[in-house]
């Protein structure tokens, strides 16, 4: 083997080369090296989590025209709004702010008028995605004594009413209860001392405001004369104006009537909101401008790393860089010690 120093010195240096020693700017979270491609491989994971996760975000994050489900359960016995339950188990009933009484009381005759807002999966919501939008019901003569009738008419969202936006639990069914699944499910107005000979007319529904052109008028579920029957779908038992009557005149021994008009958003075509863009906000911006996945433009490039990316890039890379460097002088120790031996016994 060869004894010359200066040869030494060049083979530890093409080791040096061969085991790929890293360099680094400091601070600038650029190396180069095997450690690229290591690095590469964990930004990429990371561009798919955060990815991922912005797209769980935007499918998740419902537009305009979208709304959570409201959740209420009805109240039981010994609940301020409580009210009444027939002894037979025919109905249930409960305390409603917009019941009202006729001054003259001029009979038993009683109607209650309704709307039901639903989301595009035909789940009870109150209208929160939908301000500023207003649905008005006409009604006749018969009720224009209601402070709230002539004609009846509904701001949205519900909540603006006070804590009771919903009083009625008007569809489903449950085991323990004559009418209704136990959740509060409709907005209504209710009218009490009627005639029992007389005539309750409504009006087709009319929706006005910022959001109108989103909420679909499904139709209108009319029953009188008899309890209530909730064992129904209200998307599927909706009618037309016209089919549902528009009203009902009463009969002896049958002096009670309602109707539900059924409503549901609708947000095909419709842009995301204000809000839904403030929350669904870019990659970026969440994770304080981390890399950006550009390779779906066909580029093999990342935008420039955070500072929390950069400084885990660099407490990484520290180690690895003295792995290298005592690999390199532990080789060329070797070799000195070698050629030194057979130096000495020439």
């Amino acid at each position: 083997m060869t004894k010359d120093p200066a040869l030494i010195v060049i083979i530890a240096f093409m080791i040096m080369i061969s085991c790929g020693t890293v360099s680094a700017v400091p601070g600038s979270g650029v190396v180069s090296g095997p450690l690229v491609v290591d690095n590469a491989d964990e930004s990429s994971d990371t561009i798919k989590d955060l990815n991922s996760s912005a797209n769980q975000t935007r499918t998740d994050t419902p537009n305009k025209s979208s709304g959570k489900r409201y959740v209420q359960a009805v109240p039981e016995k010994g609940d301020p709004y409580f009210e009444a339950a027939a002894s037979d188990g025919s109905w249930i009933s409960y305390q409603n702010p917009r019941d009202e009484y006729r001054s003259p009381y001029l009979g038993d005759g009683s109607a209650k008028i309704c709307i039901t807002l639903q989301n595009e999966a035909g789940e009870t919501i109150v209208g929160d995605t939908v301000p500023n939008t207003t649905v008005v019901i006409p009604t006749g003569t018969t009720l224009d004594w209601h402070s709230a009738a002539d004609p009846i008419t509904v701001d949205l969202p519900l909540t603006r009413y006070s804590d009771r936006p919903l009083d009625a639990d008007q569809f489903g069914t449950s085991d323990k209860l004559p009418q209704g699944d136990g959740y509060l499910d409709s907005h209504c107005f209710e009218f009490h001392g009627l005639s029992e000979e007389s005539t309750v007319e409504y009006g087709e529904v009319q929706l006005n405001g910022e959001h109108a052109d989103e909420i679909n008028v499904v139709g209108y579920i009319q029953q009188e004369h008899e309890a209530w029957n909730s064992a129904i779908d209200p998307n599927t038992a909706a009618e037309s104006y016209n089919k549902a009557g528009g009203g009902w005149t009463y009969q002896p021994g049958a002096s009670h009537g309602q109707v539900v008009i059924v409503l549901q958003l609708d947000s095909s075509g419709s842009d995301i909101s204000e809000k839904s863009m403030e929350d669904n906000t870019t990659i970026e911006e969440k994770t304080n401008g981390s890399a950006t996945d550009t390779r779906n433009k066909g580029s093999a490039t990342t935008t420039k790393p955070s500072e929390s990316t950069k400084s885990d890039d660099d407490t990484t890379m520290i180690p690895r860089m003295l792995s290298f460097s005592l690999l390199v002088v532990f080789t060329g120790l070797v070799i000195i010690v070698w050629n030194s031996r057979d130096f000495l016994q020439s």
